[in-house]
């Protein structure tokens, strides 16, 4: 056991803390609160948990380590943010040291539950701080706690905190800087055969670490997993010692009384007037996404194609300007232009997440999400992949089973993005000329590209659902935790980290990307040659020509082949590959631009002279982007969410694979009905 005697572990190095606590229980916010912006976000090695860590500033100005560990209920693990929590604790880590010693995070309004996890904590012999968070909300409730006597109770610093109004945490900073932060003396009483089985298996006289063998893969574990009733006379006997510890120390007037968050959960959880809150609430996040953001997007594209240009105008000509101007400067671009959409949905689900309303979200949708084997939380991920899958599938991580993380993940991507309808418009626009069209013929199209994208969503999520295993069992109730106010500091800080950690991570990739999608359209040059033959000529047209056998059947040609290689940076780019492999030159007039190419598709032909962009090619294309992944952003920001690159490769593969085959089928299965 490692105990530190100073502000630094006996190493020389600042001393570690460790961060726990049960979700809900605003950990986040004290971490946030101490840290500030001097933290970075990673994962575990080998999982997607995510590992928080941090710099904590203590009463005399030194250095702190603070890691944040996932929230937990237990140091029985039951998921694999407990599996980590636990050998974090017990120093089983190879990738993180053991802490010197513990702060535990405890909601005021729910002090007998959240010791559950407490009183484990403290039976390891780490020294260790309790922080009653949220004493507003408890004295809103009528819920007194003595802190002094819980102290004096458990040898431990017990100190009250309101850490969204940033009270007791001077008080903290003082505990955390102490000399002589001493080990808790509390002790469950154990059931006398689970006692006896301890004293056999430890080879230690430590009784806490006898107690820590609880926790441990082993003998004492499997024989408890083996017998039921021993499992459930430990609990018992642990909820029994926490009773007793909080006879007199937590007391709470008037318990009958409904509270506020029982008056709001009458709203907000009504079958009818909850509903449609939460229509209303998804309603606005969705406009916001869609249109809040298009502002600053169109400032940010018009500021990297001005810098463009730039460039081109000021940088001698050669391959390196072409590079810069062509290559660089729109990857780049293509990265920051996520931004406002990133900032926008996490704004909403952390402003959700920190009041309490988004375990009611979940709550709400639960029951429709989980005929399809979804979660309730996967509902806002798959809502906002209708703007952008990007930020979409960033904030899987507020769904807590792995496993429904990864369903969604894997089927988030099926719901038709905004980069989708340029290309949706284009291909409806040159079905159904305007002169021809029906009254709501178009909009009737484009309804259609978007239920068979949600079709793809439930029929595949539903698929996996039954394929995929679960390494843990999810727990059968859902949290619902009191409403509090949102710490706005705390939300922004995640914000700006979920920003940095996009830009830094994914952004590397989207950028890597980018610079070789524009050399396989750009190289070998062809010397004097029109963009049209230097397309064709070049490595992307050459790959082209060479797929057109494949994709023949799909009644696509090397052009179009073209296209979709190129759109792999971002769908949207289609419409330009189309319009440089057509000879369509971009004019300042979008509208003039679209109209042009319009009449140049519908006028082209294969080489025996047959229309090339017939309505089963058009509609055969609209399918294809329907269901393919032609997104480098969403596979870099997948990759970085699964921590593996086996995931984004099998996404791509699958989903290529379907839309290959929905394609097909829509195109010679209309011509098998006599369609063209």
């Amino acid at each position: 056991m490692t105990t530190a005697s100073s502000t630094q572990a006996s190493d020389g190095h600042p001393k570690v803390f460790a961060l726990v606590g049960n979700p809900n229980c605003g950990k986040s916010t004290v971490f946030n609160a101490l840290t500030g912006l001097r933290q970075k976000v990673s994962n575990y090695p080998g999982v997607t948990v995510e590992r928080k860590e941090g710099v904590a500033i203590g009463q005399h100005g030194e250095a702190i380590r603070l890691i944040d560990l996932p929230g937990a209920y237990s140091l029985n693990p039951q998921s694999p943010d407990e599996e980590i929590l636990r050998d974090v604790l017990l120093g089983r880590r190879e990738d993180t040291p053991r802490p010197d010693a513990v702060i535990c995070v405890i909601d005021a309004t729910n002090v007998e539950r959240h010791f559950y996890l407490a009183t484990q904590v403290l039976e390891l012999g780490l020294p260790t701080i309790l922080v009653l968070n949220m004493t507003d909300l408890a004295e809103a409730n009528q819920i007194r706690i003595d802190p002094e006597q819980l102290a004096e109770r458990l040898n431990v610093p017990v100190i009250p905190m309101r850490a969204h109004q940033r009270k007791g945490l001077p008080e903290l900073r003082i505990a955390m800087s102490r000399h002589d932060l001493p080990p808790s003396r509390h002790q469950v009483p154990l059931p006398e055969e689970i006692h006896s089985l301890l004293e056999k298996t430890s080879s230690s006289d430590q009784s806490q670490v006898r107690h820590a063998a609880l926790y441990v893969p082993g003998e004492t574990r499997h024989l408890l997993d083996q017998n039921q009733e021993w499992e459930d006379r430990l609990i018992a006997s642990r909820y029994a010692s926490i009773r007793e510890l909080c006879e007199g120390s937590v007391q709470q007037e008037n318990p009958e009384r409904h509270t506020r968050t029982d008056r709001l959960d009458s709203v907000f959880l009504h079958p009818i007037w909850g509903v449609t809150i939460l229509i209303a609430v998804l309603a606005s996040l969705l406009t916001l996404i869609f249109y809040g953001a298009e502002l600053p997007m169109q400032g940010i594209d018009w500021a990297f194609s001005a810098l463009g240009d730039a460039a081109k105008t000021h940088l001698p000509p050669g391959d390196l300007t072409d590079l810069i101007a062509d290559g660089i400067i729109p990857g780049v671009g293509g990265v920051v232009i996520f931004l406002p959409q990133i900032l926008i949905l996490f704004f909403f689900i952390c402003l959700m997440e920190d009041t309490g309303y988004l375990p009611r979200v979940a709550f709400l949708l639960d029951r429709f999400m989980s005929r399809v084997g979804l979660h309730g939380r996967s509902f806002i991920p798959l809502l906002s992949s209708f703007a952008c899958a990007v930020p979409a599938i960033m904030s899987t991580r507020t769904i807590e089973n792995p496993k429904d993380r990864l369903v969604t993940i894997l089927v988030a991507p099926f719901a038709s993005c905004s980069a989708r309808l340029p290309v949706y418009m284009l291909m409806i626009a040159t079905l159904i000329p305007n002169e021809q069209a029906a009254p709501y013929a178009k909009a009737l199209l484009l309804l259609a590209m978007y239920l068979l994208g949600i079709l793809g969503i439930l029929g595949f999520a539903w698929l996996f659902n039954k394929i995929l295993k679960r390494s843990f069992s999810a727990p059968g109730l859902m949290e619902l935790p009191t409403y509090k106010a949102p710490s706005f500091r705390s939300i922004f800080v995640q914000m700006w980290e979920r920003s940095r950690l996009f830009l830094r991570r994914a952004g590397t990739v989207i950028l890597g990307i980018s610079i070789l999608l524009w050399a396989a359209n750009t190289y070998p040059k062809s010397e004097g040659a029109d963009t049209a033959t230097q397309s064709e000529n070049s490595f992307a047209g050459r790959l082209g020509h060479a797929i057109e056998p494949v994709i023949a059947p799909l009644g696509f040609d090397w052009k179009i082949g073209v296209g979709i290689i190129g759109a792999f940076a971002a769908r949207e780019v289609f419409v330009s590959a189309m319009s440089i492999s057509f000879n369509v030159d971009e004019s300042d007039d979008e509208s003039a631009t679209m109209n042009q190419l319009r009449d140049q598709l519908h006028a082209s032909t294969r080489a025996n002279g047959q229309p090339l962009f017939t309505p089963l090619t058009c509609v055969s294309i609209m399918v294809f982007y329907v269901f393919a992944l032609q997104c480098a952003s969403t596979v870099a920001v997948v990759r970085r969410e699964t921590n593996t690159w086996r995931w984004p490769a099998f996404q791509f593969a699958y989903m290529t694979l379907t839309a290959y085959l929905a394609a097909l089928i829509v195109y010679q299965g209309g011509h098998w009905l006599g369609f063209s």
